[in-house]
């Protein structure tokens, strides 16, 4: 007889795409154990997928799982046959439209092929201890130091588009047409002008002089998304300071 192991899961951000995170509640027998993780820029639909994907992996051992989740995009990816069709179509969903997020769909699918799974569907916010519990600690989760990056995720346009949009309303600019000239890059913590990614501050493995050179940079600004660099004048060095 197959072990019988209960997963509950919530999800939480704002706005979407952007920072997104999930608490996860495994419970075996009399045993409870609690997950999480958090992404520094992915969509609600990869997050979904991801903490399905994350815990069935954890399964040590063949066992008949009961999903309980308020995502009707993974039940209906796997129970309505979407996923399984677009695999046999080479991950297309239409003869020219590639299926959105399908490096975790086909991972979830050898997953559900291996284990016993079945799906709950959980109304949102509606009651359900375990599910309650998630959300609630899932905002927490949001906000770790140890954030992932979601190396398979590259924003669409229209992604792209949405998170400028967000930024602008929340930075209160006005002139969307002008936000990569205007909007400056000059601390850690700032958007990123592609991808609106908070930059990291980084430290040069080596600092050299040239002739042509009076001058190095300290430090740069770098986003750990889409790996754009920027380097600030706050950073630069007269080279007579830098010690051979």
């Amino acid at each position: 007889m197959l072990p019988e192991v209960d997963i509950f899961s919530d999800w939480w951000a704002n706005p979407n795409p952007w920072k997104w995170a999930y608490w996860v509640i495994l419970s075996y027998k009399w045993i409870k154990k609690e997950f999480s993780a958090g992404y520094k820029l992915t969509t609600n639909n990869r997050m979904e997928l991801t903490w399905a994907i994350t815990w069935l992996e954890k399964l040590t051992k063949k066992s008949k799982v009961n999903l309980y989740t308020d995502s009707q995009y993974t039940i209906n990816g796997i129970e309505k046959w979407w996923a399984k069709k677009w695999k046999e179509n080479n991950w297309y969903r239409t003869k020219t439209e590639k299926a959105v997020n399908y490096d975790l769909w086909e991972k979830l699918l050898e997953l559900v092929s291996y284990h016993d799974v079945k799906f709950h569907w959980v109304k949102w916010h509606n009651g359900h201890l375990e599910n309650e519990r998630c959300d609630e600690l899932a905002t927490l989760a949001m906000n770790m130091d140890n954030l992932i990056d979601d190396i398979n995720y590259m924003p669409s346009d229209e992604e792209l588009q949405k998170m400028t949009n967000n930024f602008l309303q929340k930075n209160d600019v006005s002139d969307k047409k002008i936000i990569d000239k205007n909007i400056k890059v000059l601390k850690s913590g700032d958007a990123c002008r592609k991808c609106w990614t908070s930059v990291e501050k980084k430290i040069p493995k080596h600092t050299s002089k040239t002739k042509t050179q009076n001058y190095y940079y300290e430090y740069y600004l770098s986003c750990p998304n889409c790996k754009t660099n920027y380097m600030v004048d706050s950073a630069k060095r007269e080279i007579n300071t830098l010690k051979i």
